[in-house]
């Protein structure tokens, strides 16, 4: 599970323009921007994607009943890193209460977050180089490419599927729901 900020201004990663001429890059005066949620199952690629207008505990805690809803009466293993609202103690209690188990991620170690793979792509791919009329357009965009991939490409994308990926012993070996 990871969030990822989605602003209204495009990250700009590369432009074209005659050489000795600056490069005109239209933009709006505001930069609004939407938090995207969003959790992978490393083992069958299925997502759960919500967005808010903010990144907050609150939200995050919206995105825990999200999750819930989507498997209701299973047992749900989050991986996440350790943000000011995952940590929170009302955010820790909502999870124990609704059997989400929180397994927090080492501190600087993004790279250990299926997610937050997936939201590299999503943004080279959809939000670099452009702007959308709106920010509410950039997030639709957002969330149609993310739950749009096959289940094979998303896990490949998360690196789910590379050799020696470190949660699959986890999930294999210690994960164990009753």
């Amino acid at each position: 599970m990871d969030s990822t900020v989605l602003r209204w201004f495009p990250p700009l990663r590369a432009v074209w323009a005659r050489v000795g001429q600056q490069a005109r890059v239209p933009i709006t005066g505001e930069n609004a921007k939407r938090t995207l949620w969003g959790a992978i199952n490393p083992r069958t690629g299925r997502r759960v994607v919500t967005a808010t207008q903010r990144g907050r505990q609150e939200d995050f805690m919206d995105f825990l009943r999200a999750l819930r809803a989507a498997y209701p009466g299973r047992p749900v293993l989050l991986v996440l890193d350790r943000a000011s609202c995952h940590t929170a103690q009302k955010s820790q209690k909502l999870a124990a209460r609704l059997g989400v188990h929180l397994l927090l991620l080492p501190k600087q170690r993004s790279e250990l977050n299926c997610m937050d793979h997936l939201w590299r792509a999503l943004k080279q791919l959809v939000s670099a180089n452009r702007q959308y009329p709106t920010v509410q357009q950039h997030v639709d965009a957002a969330i149609r490419w993310v739950l749009g991939l096959r289940a094979q490409d998303a896990l490949r994308k998360a690196g789910c599927l590379a050799e020696g990926f470190w949660l699959r012993d986890l999930l294999e070996n210690f994960w164990r729901p009753t």
